[in-house]
């Protein structure tokens, strides 16, 4: 196919189809992103060619990049990370064409810091991340938990504890109690709900909270 033919005015460059690259380059293609997923190992182009936009081609490899049009992305994902060496070739090469945004998978915080100083924009330890959230999870009230900063400012899904099942928010006053804020409730069968002072809270609802980790923590394991 023509070097012109790959080449995308905005869209995002995916790089590696590993667990990581390939979750990726699915979800974006499934919110109807323009994307270009790039493979140099033959077996996983045939997995899948045909499912997602790609091109077999070895990223470490300027000349490369250079002719599947890499220049005219705005975004780059890179995926490859169990080899430490083609990781930070790809970066350093993606870094070298001016793509504006670049986020790459690390493997380690020696990994890390290795592709920030290289000029990495955004790095992600998705290993490391998964194992923190599901040790918020386990064994609670939570059903989801995102850390938004290094602060430990947090929203969580949780199901509502039995001191506030019946209550409404002004009733059972959890902002003044626990220092966290009720944001929503999802009830079942029914759309998403912002709440507001007036909101009850039944004991089927999911409710979504938003505080300080620690305080989310203590509130999510309230009886």
């Amino acid at each position: 196919m023509a070097e012109s033919d790959w080449k995308q005015s905005s869209g995002t460059l995916v790089i590696g189809l590993g667990r990581f690259g390939s979750a990726v380059a699915a979800t974006l293609g499934r919110l109807k992103r323009e994307i270009m997923a790039v493979e140099s190992d033959p077996r996983k182009v045939q997995i899948f060619a045909g499912r997602i936009p790609l091109v077999e081609a070895d990223a470490t490899n300027m000349e490369a990049l250079e002719q599947l049009g890499a220049r005219e992305f705005s975004s780059a994902v890179v995926g490859v990370g169990t080899s430490l060496e083609a990781s930070v070739l790809i970066t350093a090469n993606l870094v070298d064409l001016g793509i504006p945004s670049i986020w790459a998978k690390a493997t380690s915080r020696e990994h890390g810091r290795i592709l920030r100083r290289i000029g990495a924009h955004h790095v992600v330890y998705p290993e490391f991340d998964a194992g923190q959230r599901t040790a918020h999870l386990v064994g609670g009230r939570m059903l989801d938990y995102i850390e938004m900063d290094k602060q430990g400012f947090a929203i969580m899904k949780m199901r509502p504890p039995k001191e506030v099942q019946g209550f409404t928010l002004a009733e059972s006053d959890v902002r003044a109690k626990y220092g966290v804020n009720v944001l929503g409730v999802l009830r079942p069968g029914r759309a998403f709900e912002y709440a507001s002072s007036d909101t009850r809270i039944d004991r089927e609802d999911i409710i979504i909270v938003s505080g300080d980790g620690s305080l989310l923590e203590y509130f999510a394991n309230r009886p």
